[in-house]
Protein backbone atom coordinates (compact mmCIF):
# COMPACT_ATOMS: atom_id res chain seq x y z
CA UNK A 1 0.00 0.00 0.00
CA UNK A 2 1.13 3.67 -0.76
CA UNK A 3 0.15 6.83 0.16
CA UNK A 4 -0.10 8.40 3.55
CA UNK A 5 -0.18 6.96 6.56
CA UNK A 6 -2.78 8.27 8.78
CA UNK A 7 -2.35 9.44 12.59
CA UNK A 8 -4.62 7.67 14.86
CA UNK A 9 -5.27 8.37 18.83
CA UNK A 10 -7.92 6.24 20.42
CA UNK A 11 -9.39 7.81 23.68
CA UNK A 12 -10.48 6.49 27.04
CA UNK A 13 -13.44 8.03 28.59
CA UNK A 14 -12.70 11.36 30.19
CA UNK A 15 -10.01 12.12 28.22
CA UNK A 16 -11.32 11.51 24.81
CA UNK A 17 -14.93 13.48 25.76
CA UNK A 18 -12.68 16.66 26.41
CA UNK A 19 -10.97 15.95 22.92
CA UNK A 20 -14.28 15.89 20.60
CA UNK A 21 -15.87 18.78 23.31
CA UNK A 22 -12.94 20.67 21.77
CA UNK A 23 -12.51 19.59 18.05
CA UNK A 24 -16.25 20.40 17.68
CA UNK A 25 -15.84 23.86 18.39
CA UNK A 26 -14.67 23.73 14.90
CA UNK A 27 -17.73 22.69 13.20
CA UNK A 28 -19.90 25.98 12.35
CA UNK A 29 -22.41 23.47 10.64
CA UNK A 30 -23.49 21.54 13.69
CA UNK A 31 -26.56 23.48 15.41
CA UNK A 32 -25.47 21.83 18.80
CA UNK A 33 -21.92 21.03 19.75
CA UNK A 34 -21.93 18.10 22.35
CA UNK A 35 -20.12 19.11 25.66
CA UNK A 36 -17.32 16.59 27.49
CA UNK A 37 -20.34 15.87 30.39
CA UNK A 38 -23.16 14.85 27.47
CA UNK A 39 -20.15 12.37 25.78
CA UNK A 40 -19.59 11.02 29.41
CA UNK A 41 -22.65 10.24 30.56
CA UNK A 42 -23.52 8.67 27.34
CA UNK A 43 -20.74 6.34 26.96
CA UNK A 44 -20.10 5.57 31.07
CA UNK A 45 -20.81 1.72 31.24
CA UNK A 46 -21.28 0.64 27.94
CA UNK A 47 -18.64 -0.54 25.33
CA UNK A 48 -17.56 2.53 22.84
CA UNK A 49 -14.72 3.76 20.92
CA UNK A 50 -13.37 7.54 20.23
CA UNK A 51 -10.89 8.09 17.96
CA UNK A 52 -9.56 11.32 16.25
CA UNK A 53 -7.20 11.17 13.69
CA UNK A 54 -4.38 14.11 13.81
CA UNK A 55 -2.66 15.66 10.44
CA UNK A 56 0.56 18.50 10.18
CA UNK A 57 -1.01 22.00 9.95
CA UNK A 58 -0.09 23.50 6.22
CA UNK A 59 1.94 26.01 7.44
CA UNK A 60 3.73 24.06 9.97
CA UNK A 61 4.61 20.70 9.17
CA UNK A 62 5.70 20.20 12.71
CA UNK A 63 3.08 21.15 14.29
CA UNK A 64 -0.03 18.40 14.63
CA UNK A 65 -3.93 19.21 15.63
CA UNK A 66 -6.88 17.02 15.56
CA UNK A 67 -8.66 17.32 11.98
CA UNK A 68 -11.69 14.50 12.10
CA UNK A 69 -12.99 12.26 14.87
CA UNK A 70 -15.24 9.34 15.60
CA UNK A 71 -17.11 8.42 18.18
CA UNK A 72 -19.39 5.17 18.47
CA UNK A 73 -20.80 2.71 20.99
CA UNK A 74 -23.00 -0.26 21.35
CA UNK A 75 -27.17 -0.37 21.08
CA UNK A 76 -29.06 -2.25 22.77
CA UNK A 77 -32.57 -3.71 22.05
CA UNK A 78 -33.90 -2.31 25.28
CA UNK A 79 -32.44 1.38 26.01
CA UNK A 80 -32.77 3.51 29.13
CA UNK A 81 -31.60 6.80 27.83
CA UNK A 82 -34.66 8.66 26.38
CA UNK A 83 -32.67 9.66 23.32
CA UNK A 84 -31.38 6.02 22.53
CA UNK A 85 -34.88 3.82 23.26
CA UNK A 86 -36.03 6.60 20.57
CA UNK A 87 -33.36 5.78 18.18
CA UNK A 88 -33.74 1.95 18.95
CA UNK A 89 -38.06 2.68 18.35
CA UNK A 90 -37.62 4.33 15.12
CA UNK A 91 -34.93 1.73 13.11
CA UNK A 92 -36.32 -1.92 14.98
CA UNK A 93 -38.43 -2.53 11.65
CA UNK A 94 -35.15 -2.35 9.83
CA UNK A 95 -32.14 -3.36 11.85
CA UNK A 96 -32.46 -7.36 13.63
CA UNK A 97 -31.17 -7.17 17.17
CA UNK A 98 -31.86 -10.48 18.04
CA UNK A 99 -28.84 -12.52 18.57
CA UNK A 100 -26.48 -9.68 17.42
CA UNK A 101 -24.67 -6.89 18.51
CA UNK A 102 -25.35 -3.55 16.93
CA UNK A 103 -22.91 -0.40 16.73
CA UNK A 104 -24.12 2.92 16.68
CA UNK A 105 -22.00 5.30 15.15
CA UNK A 106 -22.92 8.37 17.18
CA UNK A 107 -20.55 11.72 16.38
CA UNK A 108 -18.06 12.31 13.71
CA UNK A 109 -16.84 14.33 11.43
CA UNK A 110 -13.71 15.83 9.45
CA UNK A 111 -12.63 19.25 9.46
CA UNK A 112 -13.59 21.35 6.27
CA UNK A 113 -9.73 22.41 5.91
CA UNK A 114 -8.95 18.34 6.10
CA UNK A 115 -11.82 17.06 3.83
CA UNK A 116 -11.40 14.45 1.14
CA UNK A 117 -7.59 13.24 2.30
CA UNK A 118 -8.72 10.67 3.64
CA UNK A 119 -8.99 10.91 6.95
CA UNK A 120 -12.87 9.55 7.89
CA UNK A 121 -12.22 6.61 5.76
CA UNK A 122 -9.07 5.90 7.71
CA UNK A 123 -11.09 6.28 10.98
CA UNK A 124 -14.00 4.22 10.20
CA UNK A 125 -11.61 1.25 8.98
CA UNK A 126 -9.83 1.34 12.13
CA UNK A 127 -13.40 1.53 13.69
CA UNK A 128 -14.30 -1.64 11.72
CA UNK A 129 -11.02 -3.57 12.87
CA UNK A 130 -12.34 -2.56 16.46
CA UNK A 131 -16.11 -3.69 16.33
CA UNK A 132 -15.13 -6.96 14.20
CA UNK A 133 -12.89 -8.12 17.10
CA UNK A 134 -15.64 -7.28 19.12
CA UNK A 135 -18.60 -9.21 17.35
CA UNK A 136 -20.72 -6.45 16.24
CA UNK A 137 -22.73 -7.19 13.34
CA UNK A 138 -23.79 -3.90 12.21
CA UNK A 139 -22.95 -0.56 12.41
CA UNK A 140 -25.86 2.11 12.69
CA UNK A 141 -25.24 5.71 11.34
CA UNK A 142 -27.83 8.71 10.78
CA UNK A 143 -27.72 11.48 9.47
CA UNK A 144 -29.48 14.60 7.79
CA UNK A 145 -30.92 15.05 4.30
CA UNK A 146 -29.01 18.05 4.30
CA UNK A 147 -25.36 17.02 4.89
CA UNK A 148 -24.58 16.01 1.56
CA UNK A 149 -20.88 16.11 2.27
CA UNK A 150 -21.41 13.21 4.83
CA UNK A 151 -23.95 11.56 2.89
CA UNK A 152 -21.35 11.32 -0.27
CA UNK A 153 -19.13 10.12 2.28
CA UNK A 154 -21.08 7.50 3.48
CA UNK A 155 -22.13 6.09 0.55
CA UNK A 156 -18.03 5.96 -0.64
CA UNK A 157 -18.01 3.45 2.59
CA UNK A 158 -20.35 1.59 1.52
CA UNK A 159 -23.19 1.92 3.92
CA UNK A 160 -26.78 1.07 2.95
CA UNK A 161 -29.95 3.42 3.57
CA UNK A 162 -32.02 1.53 5.49
CA UNK A 163 -34.63 4.24 6.69
CA UNK A 164 -35.78 7.65 5.67
CA UNK A 165 -38.00 9.80 7.59
CA UNK A 166 -39.44 12.46 5.47
CA UNK A 167 -39.49 15.94 6.78
CA UNK A 168 -41.87 19.09 6.07
CA UNK A 169 -38.40 20.77 5.41
CA UNK A 170 -37.03 18.08 2.27
CA UNK A 171 -33.17 19.03 4.17
CA UNK A 172 -34.07 18.33 7.77
CA UNK A 173 -35.25 14.78 6.75
CA UNK A 174 -33.29 12.02 8.26
CA UNK A 175 -31.22 8.96 7.05
CA UNK A 176 -30.54 6.09 8.76
CA UNK A 177 -27.81 4.04 6.98
CA UNK A 178 -26.22 0.74 7.77
CA UNK A 179 -23.66 -1.78 7.23
CA UNK A 180 -22.89 -5.07 7.86
CA UNK A 181 -19.71 -6.08 9.21
CA UNK A 182 -17.32 -9.80 8.95
CA UNK A 183 -13.86 -9.84 8.02
CA UNK A 184 -15.25 -9.61 4.41
CA UNK A 185 -15.01 -5.81 5.45
CA UNK A 186 -11.62 -5.76 6.28
CA UNK A 187 -10.40 -6.83 2.98
CA UNK A 188 -11.57 -4.10 1.41
CA UNK A 189 -9.71 -1.47 3.43
CA UNK A 190 -7.10 0.84 1.94
CA UNK A 191 -5.58 2.97 4.11
CA UNK A 192 -2.04 3.05 5.91
CA UNK A 193 -2.75 3.71 10.18
CA UNK A 194 -0.66 4.37 12.75
CA UNK A 195 -2.81 3.96 15.93
CA UNK A 196 -1.66 5.14 19.37
CA UNK A 197 -3.72 4.42 22.17
CA UNK A 198 -3.48 7.22 24.93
Amino acid sequence: MNGPNYLIREYPLQQGALEIAYIEEYFSEFPERKTAAEIMQRLDGREFQILMAEAPLPDDAATFVPVSYKVSHELRPEEIDPKLADLVGRIQDSVDFAGQRILYNWLGATRLDWRGQGHFRALTEEQEVWAVAQGYSEIIVKTKNRYYDMRGTLDSLQFNVIKLEPAPDPFESKVYLSKRLGPFVLDAHRSQRQVTRV
